[in-house]
């Protein structure tokens, strides 16, 4: 059966990456030949298979990831992310901290890939943490909810956009439909959350942390970084364009107004290509030349952010290389003629898949990569709003983080928490994102 192959891949990758501690990539790509191997796939087709997978999949994100990258390391550098982090906790004041936290962490999260968000932001809750005299947990429970909410539902981060490709779906609907789940989620994950949390784990509020291991921290002087609301429209930028496109495209649906070069303009820079692009140039001025800082250092910035995410791109990439193999090798079919008879909704099963496939491998990208191949031959046989698909995928892929994902081991070390605590707060914390998240989803399937 295809899906015990699938199983055995599936166990395999595991023994690899966590049994002989070899690389993600490196692992993924061996389990593919095997996997295309034991589903009888003719040996000339294997390698093609494979390299189309990893090319269709790279070639749709390499652009936005790239860009992206770059974005938010300029953001980063020039003291944007401090500046809207430190402007919105002096106007909340300490009653209201971790609504302050929350936002911050938020706007920060669109414009920042998650691990550099955290590495970005855990300094500055420590610091409030120790101005304010109150629990670092406090303030990070609500800080890692806004990151992970961004990640795993809003573009151009890399699970909802790599996804958004692999369906075809339209990458300005997923975002805004994404942003319509991640706000009540987000409340729901972070301030929620740490009241029942306060009362689960009582102790895990008292830890101290350690941050050592960030090495020393670039600190701003706040009159010498860029202002508050330059930093915010910058940060968000991508979203404005895109979000803008995508209202006007479904206006000229409902109102039935006739396509023009103005609308086919305004869809071109809502493009997330063209919108990352546009958001790049205007950070290389806003964060950059307008602070007089020299073009050399500005891309500087760029060329390091590149340097940082060639391995995650390599990673996605064997995803996607998996991801053609289940396709090819009939598994998407046999998954498709299942569930042909089924009254299961396809957002509800791309989530049981991804959440299965999230426990399992620990890699939230790589069980929504996975999921698409799975889900992919379904999708033509419903009428499902390919966007809330996507979400769904993401929504269970970030289900149960555990000891295989190295956001658990993150935020267990700089939080300074017993193993016990981290199940508590952080697997509890995202498995709230996922529920919550396909909740809204579903909801939200009933009008759109």
């Amino acid at each position: 059966m295809p899906l015990v192959t699938v199983a055995a891949g599936i166990v395999a990758l595991l023994i690899l990456i966590m049994g002989f501690k070899l690389n993600t990539f490196i692992s993924l790509i061996i389990v593919s030949f095997g996997v295309a191997l034991a589903l009888g796939m003719p040996l000339e087709q294997i390698i093609k298979t494979i390299e189309t997978g990893l090319g269709g999949t790279l070639g749709h994100l390499a652009l936005i990831f790239g860009l992206g990258a770059m974005l938010g390391k300029l953001i980063a550098d020039s003291g944007g992310a401090q500046r809207i982090a430190m402007t919105l906790v002096n106007k909340f004041g300490e009653k209201n901290i971790q609504w302050a936290v929350v936002i911050a962490s938020f706007i920060i999260g669109v414009a920042l890939f998650f691990e550099v968000g955290l590495v970005l932001l855990i300094p500055i809750v420590f610091a409030i943490s120790r101005q304010l005299k109150i629990s670092i947990l406090y303030l990070g429970i609500p800080m890692a909810a806004s990151l992970s909410v961004t990640h795993g539902f809003l573009p151009p981060h890399p699970g909802p956009t790599v996804i958004a490709g692999e369906f075809g779906a339209n990458i300005g609907e997923v975002l805004l439909y994404g942003l319509i789940v991640a706000i009540p989620t987000v409340i729901l994950a972070g301030p929620v959350f740490t009241k029942f949390a306060q009362k689960l784990v009582p102790d895990s509020f008292t830890k101290s942390g350690d941050i050592a291991s960030l090495g020393k921290q670039k600190e701003f002087k706040l009159e010498d970084t860029p202002g508050f609301g330059i930093s915010v429209f910058t940060a968000l930028l991508p979203v404005i364009l895109m979000s803008i496109a995508t209202i006007i495209s479904l206006l000229q649906k409902t109102i039935g107004l006739e396509d023009n070069g103005v609308l086919a303009a305004i869809r071109f820079i809502g493009e997330a290509g063209t919108s990352m692009l546009i958001s790049l140039l205007v950070a290389i001025y806003t964060m950059g030349l307008a602070r007089k800082i020299p073009i050399k250092n500005v891309m500087e910035s760029c060329t390091t952010a590149i340097s940082h995410i060639g391995m995650m791109l390599l990673i996605i990439g064997g995803g996607g290389a998996f991801k053609q193999v289940l396709i090819d090798g009939g598994v998407g079919d046999y998954v498709a003629e299942l569930f042909k008879e089924t009254s299961l909704s396809p957002i509800l099963l791309a989530w049981i898949i991804a959440a299965i496939l999230r426990i399992s491998l620990g890699s939230a990208t790589v069980a929504a990569l996975t999921t698409a191949g799975l889900v992919i031959p379904m999708l033509g046989q419903t009428d499902a709003n390919l966007a809330l698909v996507v979400l769904a995928t993401g929504a269970g892929s970030v289900i149960a983080s555990h000891v295989n994902d190295a956001g658990f081991w993150i935020f267990k070390e700089y939080f300074g928490l017993s193993m016990k605590e981290t199940f508590a707060t952080w697997t509890l914390l995202e498995t709230i994102i996922s529920v919550a998240g396909l909740g809204i989803i579903l909801l939200l399937s009933s009008f759109v």
